[in-house]
Parts: structure tokens; C-alpha cells; sequence
């Protein structure tokens, strides 16, 4: 492959805004994606209203949302047989004040598409990055497998958007701070029919949590574990998992009837951490890369857009010129670290003070705790959380 200025490892949310923006602000940028295509079950399927106010600023906000897509006003979760409102995101500043559930993959295409309107920019699918190429100590380029064969990819920056277990990260050398989590998720479908409800589920019980993302023509289940249990729910049976999702969905037995192996679910392991440095000479990481964060919110596409936002703006005149320097990477650390602190700290506050004692919980009922029935009785307080996960400690804006 070519020589390019800007060598982006990874397809996601950071990677895919980032080469668009950056492709618009004229910078030639490569995007190597590993997968043939963005069609995977462990993606967020939320968009939240900081997002979508980036996608007014880019000018494609009414395009976006003719994709199929529900509208979230109200985030609500069922502890037992109390319904719980706890974030109201009619009262943002933003244009959209909703969350907009959609399948990641439909997110990436739309994004793809868009970039591949300006002359700048690149799209390599099945490009897995495996190895960095270095020149005295400064990243200079990418080592890439393709169906064709391994290939070199010179570029003036490297950015590492490849997730949270990124192998550019890895090759690097960067330390990781593990922040820790106390579960896991368990990962499935099950099929949706016209009478069930449109949005999705999120309910608590002694332990347990159980979620429910509409994908349409299905639903996406996750199901909360304590970390560390997975051994102990596979030995108790598949039949007896089956019966706790049935009663966690209250859907009819028959219903669970997709779930025929252990095969068809997966476990996905949580991961909190964040690295004290983000950045080598040529090489930035972004999103999941550079901090890992809890499902708790659901804000962690939230917060790998608002990197690649931050980025864009820092690096696209230095990129363009070829003035860039290690202090420019060191800007784009100093912007969207505070905030990755603020909101990981809030989450783990979640995990230890709710997450953790519903999963441990052996009571017949779930009691409901101090904050969140104060959320029930006066809904303006919903609006910060509402603020929190909508938009985020620090929301970006496109300036360039």
C-alpha cells in the first residue's frame, strides 16, 4: 500500500469518525479494518445526543436518522415491579434530545459511506494491523495482513482505534492501568415479535440484571453475571439458564427456544482501565484503545467519538502542514483525559454501589435505593444523568 499521512488501526466508532473528519479537512488517511464487514453482536447500539448534535455539525444529521432507528427520551430501568426513570434527555441543549437506538454496523456504514465521498480517504477491509514499523525510536508505519499477502503501510501518524485489546497498543509498549469490573455479559438473541414492546428492557432483580436491545427483527440480550461465574451458570444447565432468561424477559418459555447450545451464548468480559499515556512519537490511541469502559451507561461510543472529534480538531492543520510533534498528541491527552477520569470514576461508584450489591443479593426483593427513588419523586433531578450519559463531562464539537 501507498504511503499515507494518517494511518488509522481499527473500524470502530473512533476510527470510522476520526478518518471521516479527517478526510474533510483535506489530510489523506488510511482506515484498515481487520473484518470483511462491521456485522458483529458486541457493538453499543447507542447514539447519544452529543453524537448526533456531530452529526448536525457535519451536516448529515437528517440523512442519519432515516435509518431505521427508536428514539429514547427517557432512560428507565424495572427494579422488580417498580419502574424507574432515572435520565430525562428532553431538556439538552442539543438537537436531538433522545438517544438513537440503531444497530452499530448501519452507524459504521453510514460513516464509511460519507467518507468515501472525499478524495482523501481510504477503506480497507479484512486489513488486520499485527505490527508497527519503527524508525529510531518514532512510529513511522504499520505492519498490515491482507487476503493479498503482508503489506507495510508508511504514514506520518499512527492512530490506534483498534479496542480494548488493541494490538497496537500492545506492540507499543504502553502501560495499561486496570481499573477493575465486577461482571461479565452474557451475550444473545432472541427473536422479536409485533407485540412486543418497541424499546428495549433494562431490569434488576436480587441478583440479577438483565438487559434487552431492539435490533429489530430480534432482540439483544445481555445478561449480567458476577465476574468469575460463568463456570457455576454452565454447570447448573442449560435448561435452567434458559428458565432465567424466560422469567427475566417475561416472555413465554417457548421463547427461549433460540438459545439451543451453549454455543449461542457468549460471554463477553468487562474491562475498565485507561492508559497514563496515550501517545508515542507517531502514534496516538483513541476510544477503547487508550480507556476500556464499564457497559454501566452505555457511554463508551459517547466517549471514543469525542476523542476522535478532539483529535480531528488538534491534528488536522499540523497533519495538513506536516508540522505535527509529540505536542500535539499531548493535547489531545490533556482535552479528553479529565473527562475519561470523571465519567470512569462515576462508573465504578455505579458498579460498587448498585451493580455489585443487586448482583450479590439474595433477598426475595430488590429494595430501592435512596438516589433512584429520589429520581422517581422529583423529576428534575433526572435531567443530570441525563446530561452525564446524553452528553458527557466535556462534549466536542467539529471546528474545522
Amino acid at each position: 500500500m501507498r504511503a499515507t499521512t494518517c494511518c488509522i488501526a481499527g473500524g470502530g466508532p473512533a476510527g470510522m469518525m476520526l478518518g471521516l473528519l479527517l478526510a474533510r479537512a483535506g489530510v489523506p488517511v488510511v482506515v484498515l479494518e481487520k473484518h470483511a464487514d462491521f456485522l458483529r453482536d458486541f457493538r453499543g447500539d447507542t447514539i447519544h445526543p452529543s453524537t448526533l448534535e456531530v452529526m448536525h455539525e457535519l451536516g448529515v444529521l437528517d440523512d442519519f436518522l432515516k435509518l431505521p432507528h427508536q428514539k429514547v427520551r427517557e432512560l428507565v430501568v424495572q427494579i422488580d415491579d417498580v419502574r424507574v426513570p432515572v435520565a430525562d434527555f428532553t431538556h439538552l441543549p442539543t438537537r436531538c434530545g433522545f438517544i438513537a437506538f440503531m444497530p452499530q454496523w448501519d452507524f459504521l456504514n453510514f460513516l464509511a459511506e460519507r467518507a468515501r465521498r472525499y478524495p482523501t480517504f481510504e477503506l480497507r477491509m479484512r486489513a488486520e494491523v499485527t505490527g508497527l514499523i519503527e524508525e529510531a525510536g518514532r512510529v513511522v508505519g504499520v505492519e498490515v495482513d491482507t487476503p493479498e499477502g503482508r503489506l507495510e503501510v508508511p504514514a506520518t501518524l499512527v492512530i490506534a482505534a483498534d479496542g480494548r485489546h488493541s494490538v497496537v497498543r500492545r506492540e507499543a509498549g504502553l502501560r495499561i492501568e486496570e481499573l477493575g469490573a465486577p461482571m461479565d455479559v452474557l451475550w444473545f438473541r432472541l427473536a422479536r415479535r409485533p407485540e412486543d414492546a418497541v424499546g428495549g428492557l433494562g431490569r434488576f432483580t436480587a441478583g440479577r440484571l438483565f438487559i434487552m436491545l431492539n435490533r429489530g427483527e430480534y432482540w439483544q440480550c445481555g445478561f449480567v453475571i458476577a465476574k468469575g461465574t460463568i463456570d457455576e451458570i454452565r454447570q447448573a444447565g442449560l435448561e435452567a439458564f434458559r428458565a432465567e432468561v424466560a422469567r427475566l424477559a417475561a416472555v413465554p418459555r417457548d421463547r427461549v427456544s433460540d438459545i439451543r447450545s451453549w454455543d449461542d451464548v457468549k460471554l463477553l468480559t468487562v474491562l475498565v482501565d485507561r492508559l497514563p499515556t496515550w501517545y508515542r512519537s507517531g502514534l496516538l490511541c483513541l476510544g477503547d484503545a487508550a480507556h476500556a469502559m464499564s457497559p454501566v451507561g452505555g457511554v463508551g461510543i459517547n466517549l471514543a467519538i469525542q476523542d476522535a472529534v478532539a483529535a480531528a480538531n488538534i491534528l488536522a492543520a499540523p497533519l495538513r502542514d506536516g508540522s505535527l510533534s509529540l505536542e500535539h498528541l499531548q493535547q489531545v491527552q490533556r482535552r479528553r483525559l479529565p473527562a475519561t477520569r470523571i465519567v470512569q470514576r462515576l462508573q465504578i461508584l455505579v458498579q460498587d454501589r448498585i451493580v455489585t450489591p443487586v448482583l450479590g443479593s439474595r433477598a426475595r426483593k430488590l429494595s430501592v435505593p435512596l438516589a433512584l427513588r429520589l429520581l422517581v419523586r422529583i423529576p428534575l433531578l433526572r435531567r443530570i444523568p441525563g446530561r452525564l450519559v446524553g452528553m458527557g463531562v466535556r462534549p466536542e464539537h467539529v471546528r474545522i
